[in-house]
């Protein structure tokens, strides 16, 4: 049964973080599993974060009903993704279209995160830097060490790591292939995502079709879900502009929420089965108010310093951490949770991690075990 939607401009529907939690694992295709395609739902979910090689595959695993990894990986090498700094400034798995429209959306984002590193780019003219950097990468995708080291010819007093930062921030940079592919991967090396798909990128296009898709896939959300989720700013006035066409709602502390009028709001009561989710999952960091996944009390909890872990949902929410280790020809994958689990609550998560590694890894033996990695230092 659908969550009710009726409201009046006086008094917008308040929903709940339950109804709030399954509408968003809706759209997310963490519900269920999705028969879409591997690139239908990266298009869908507007991206996969992939700081790491890894957790894009992960990322749809836990989202699609039989999911080979080398769909994806084939798409790399048909070029039909590519890997490529876009949203908050971070490396995402895009399809090709999304990586020509969305990159040019938040390039002035990326221009102004060179502020951050100005001292190490003084005396730098970062129109040279940008032609330099272009002419280097559309002669042969270069390895980041030799971009550096070429910049560093051009300006031996600035800072190596601004250096190859200005250049990702300047230009649309994508990682070629070998790098990200399923069990192959390689170093690093960039070149320019017009040249690696050839063909150009969009003009800087409004945002108002990026923000109708972000709802469809996050959903209900705020403006400053929205901003939070792709780095960028004032964008009020986008979603006053679409305001005709959208249904309003409101958090339980009152915050307006915008979403699409045939978006799927499910019943709170919807069942959500446990979800393995690797480190940096979209679904954790696309709201600026993350409570409606995460619980206040994990906040912060699914790594230490600058070691990040999966996240396991249990019945929706962010309530342990995973990870896998391999012992021979033994995959191990332990699970530590948060909060106490009834005997059901691991059952269901140990059925689930039995599949993902089957599905995985190419381990010969599984092991799934309950116990303690993570010292939060408490």
């Amino acid at each position: 049964m659908a969550a009710k939607t009726h409201r009046t401009a006086a008094h917008p529907t308040v929903l709940s973080t339950r109804a709030l939690n399954r509408a968003t694992l809706d759209r997310q295709l963490l519900l269920r599993r999705s028969a879409m395609s591997a690139k239908d739902a990266v298009a869908h979910l507007l991206g996969l974060q992939a700081q790491n090689t890894k957790p894009p595959y992960f990322q749809l695993y836990t989202r699609l009903t039989d999911f080979d990894p080398e769909e994806l990986s084939a798409l790399m090498e048909s070029r039909e993704v590519v890997r490529i700094v876009t949203l908050r400034s971070t490396l995402h798995t895009h399809t090709a279209d999304d990586a020509l429209t969305l990159r040019p959306l938040v390039q002035a984002a990326r221009e102004r995160e060179l502020k951050t590193f100005r001292r190490g780019l003084e005396g730098v003219d970062l129109e040279r830097l940008a032609a330099v950097a272009e002419e280097l990468v559309v002669e042969r995708p270069r390895p980041v060490k030799e971009l550096r080291e070429e910049l560093l010819a051009h300006w031996p007093d600035a800072d190596p790591l601004a250096l190859t930062v200005a250049a990702r921030c300047l230009l649309p940079l994508v990682q070629v292939t070998p790098r990200g592919m399923w069990g192959r991967s390689g170093q690093v090396a960039l070149t320019t995502v017009e040249l690696w798909l050839g063909r150009p990128a969009e003009p800087v296009p409004a945002p108002d079709a990026t923000v109708l898709r972000y709802l469809g896939a996050f959903g209900p959300a705020s403006v400053m879900d929205f901003q939070a989720w792709a780095g960028l700013t004032r964008t009020k006035e986008v979603f006053e502009r679409l305001r005709p066409r959208l249904l309003t709602f409101r958090d339980e502390r009152g915050v307006e929420l915008f979403d699409l009028p045939d978006a799927p709001r499910p019943d709170p009561g919807t069942p959500a089965p446990p979800r393995f989710l690797p480190e940096f999952d979209n679904l954790l960091l696309g709201h600026a108010d993350r409570t409606r996944v995460i619980p206040a009390v994990n906040k912060g909890r699914n790594g230490v310093g600058n070691q990040a872990y999966g996240s396991v949902l249990i019945d929706g929410f962010f309530d342990a951490v995973w990870r896998v280790e391999r012992d021979g020809g033994t995959a191990i994958l332990t699970v530590q949770p948060l909060r106490n689990l009834v005997r059901d609550e691991r059952a269901e998560i140990t059925e689930e991690a039995a599949r993902m590694l089957t599905a995985m890894t190419d381990a010969t033996d599984h092991d799934v075990r309950f116990g303690t990695f993570l010292d939060y230092g408490d």
